[in-house]
């Protein structure tokens, strides 16, 4: 072993995962929202340390995790100001967390959901990026949007340079309309990345879906795909990347703890697999966080967590040389 790998392993756990440069790629805005906020906006509504940041808390269903989230999230979202005062303090804790680069997505506003213009939603996350971190914004949207009143949107979506790309979410269950996979076709085709919720509330067949339908080599979640062998050595071929929340896919129960989770199998197995938080606002965690309890509670090693933080370069939207050096770094925080 060398010094170098001596050096590593006697640094405490907490201070090896805040050196490595990390990313987060699969974070929803509104579901960012810091609590915090909202306590010091309305300390008699949200009062300080609510039940469902407890470790032990699980959602019963999809559902009530829904409710939960927007009954906090939409009070807030009401203004492109509101928008920028909490990604500004959504991406500070990032900043603290040496964070480097992240992708969040923002909900399309449709009928009376936000009612935010989504240009202007754009622009204030895009005002609130603080220097020395890289930001990739996506807009997200439900299966059903393609065909409701937000379609007209969802077909200018390649003119906006600003724009990364689009992300499907919402409740998994519900089918994904034909005409989606023509969309995100053309949005690739403008230059867009296109992602995908899917292997999450249903199984591993969404994920062979979103792969061979949708065509996305980014897909969110994805951790059900470890139902199929066939639908996991897909991903493996096609080079997909599934971007995974494990403390997330716990309080949903989707998985049942953390030492069941299939990251690890999965990532055995050649599928790139990195680490987000998902919505932190209902969550109450955070990406170190994430870090730590894959190492607590599931067993992962130094080496591991570093794979997976040089995962989330792999894929991130940034020129060659910052992803070698990012990874470089990584490389000699680990001592590998």
């Amino acid at each position: 072993m060398s010094d170098l790998t001596h050096r590593s392993n006697a640094i405490a756990l907490g201070d090896f995962i805040q050196a490595l440069p990390k990313t987060e790629t699969h974070l929803h805005i509104e579901g960012a929202l810091p609590y915090e906020l909202l306590h010091a906006w309305k300390p008699e509504s949200y009062p300080l340390n609510p039940g469902f940041h407890e470790a032990q808390f699980r959602f019963g269903s999809f559902p009530k995790f829904d409710e939960v989230l927007l009954g906090h999230a939409l009070p807030w979202f009401v203004s492109a100001e509101r928008y920028y005062e909490a990604a500004k303090a959504v991406f500070a804790k990032h900043v603290a967390q040496n964070v480097r680069y992240v992708e969040t997505s923002f909900h399309l506003p449709v009928g009376g959901f936000i009612g935010v213009p989504p240009r202007e939603i754009l622009a204030a996350i895009r005002a609130a990026v603080p220097s020395g971190l890289e930001v990739r914004i996506f807009a997200g949207m439900l299966r059903t949007d393609c065909a409701g009143p937000m379609r007209v949107v969802i077909d200018q979506l390649d003119k906006w340079d600003e724009l990364a790309g689009v992300d499907l979410h919402g409740f998994e269950q519900v089918p994904t309309e034909p005409w989606t996979a023509k969309i995100w076709e053309r949005l690739r085709g403008a230059g867009k990345v296109t992602k995908c919720h899917a292997g999450e509330f249903d199984g591993a067949a969404r994920v062979r879906e979103a792969i061979e339908e949708l065509g996305v080599m980014r897909v969110q979640h994805g951790v059900r795909a470890i139902e199929d062998p066939r639908v996991v050595a897909l991903a493996v071929e096609r080079g997909v990347t599934f971007d995974v929340c494990p403390i997330s896919n716990v309080r949903l129960g989707v998985v049942r703890s953390l030492a069941e989770h299939p990251l690890r199998a999965l990532m055995k197995a050649g599928v790139r697999c990195t680490v987000s938080t998902d919505d932190p606002l209902v969550f109450g965690n955070t990406l170190n966080g994430e870090y730590a309890a894959l190492a607590g509670e599931a067993g992962f090693t130094r080496a591991e967590l570093a794979r997976v933080a040089k995962n989330g370069w792999a894929v991130a939207s940034v020129p060659s040389a910052v992803r070698d050096a990012m990874c470089a770094e990584i490389d000699r925080v680990a001592g590998l």
